[in-house]
């Protein structure tokens, strides 16, 4: 799971990312600061991945705030989530590493593949790092093409969001689970749920055991993995 720290002073704001970074699968809400302070002391007590940074805080400014974090040495990401579209914060921002750049507002949609590319590019770093010591530069255009300019996000046809949400909640809560206590949970056909499950497997999200103990063939049930 990648931990996310929310940095955002508006309090319908940070609980609508919040709810946000918690729908999209392989994240996870590490804390919500509502000041530049808070986050900085969040920073230093805890282990996060991610942070989602607004410009504009009660106390300093997101770009001070990361400017912090990299005198003291904490190379934690940042994605800028802002309504600051300045040329100055941004030119500040790509000069700070920050990795990405959403400007407010957004939909769904549009948080969710910015999220996704990021996760995508973990995984590529993550890999490159365990198998080799350089990368190709083809390696690396495809790493950071991906990070910049993020697909947009699109659900097999048939499968929406919100019922992706909820079996993710279901399954991050109570799993392991067969198919189809899954979907009795959800109040989702069988059938709809299997597709769900697929679509998780094949994202290395849920991983599925043969369970042993009657007769007949062994139940598969779902873990979610995160």
């Amino acid at each position: 799971m990648i931990r996310t720290l929310v940095v955002e002073d508006d309090p319908v704001l940070a609980a609508a990312h919040r709810v946000y970074v918690e729908r999209v699968p392989g994240f996870e809400v590490a804390d919500v600061a509502r000041t530049g302070a808070d986050a900085l002391r969040v920073l230093a007590a805890r282990d996060v991945d991610l942070v989602l940074l607004d410009v504009y805080l009660p106390d300093m400014t997101g770009i001070d705030l990361c400017r912090t974090l990299r005198a003291r040495g904490d190379a934690t990401d940042v994605i800028a989530v802002t309504s600051a579209r300045d040329l100055a914060t941004v030119r500040a921002a790509v000069s700070l590493g920050i990795v990405q750049y959403l400007i407010k507002p957004f939909q769904f949609s549009t948080f969710r593949a910015r999220l996704e590319a990021y996760a995508e590019f973990r995984r590529a770093t993550e890999s490159a790092d365990a198998n080799s010591d350089s990368l190709q530069q083809d390696e690396l255009d495809r790493m950071l093409d991906g990070l910049r300019s993020p697909r947009p996000a699109q659900l097999p046809k048939g499968l929406s969001d919100s019922t992706l949400a909820a079996l993710v909640g279901i399954l991050k809560a109570a799993s392991p689970l067969t198919a189809a206590e899954l979907a009795e949970r959800a109040g989702v056909s069988a059938p709809t749920t299997r597709r769900y499950l697929e679509y998780l497997t094949a994202r290395r999200l849920v991983s599925g055991q043969p369970r042993y103990g009657g007769p007949g063939r062994p139940e598969t049930v779902y873990q979610w993995s995160g």
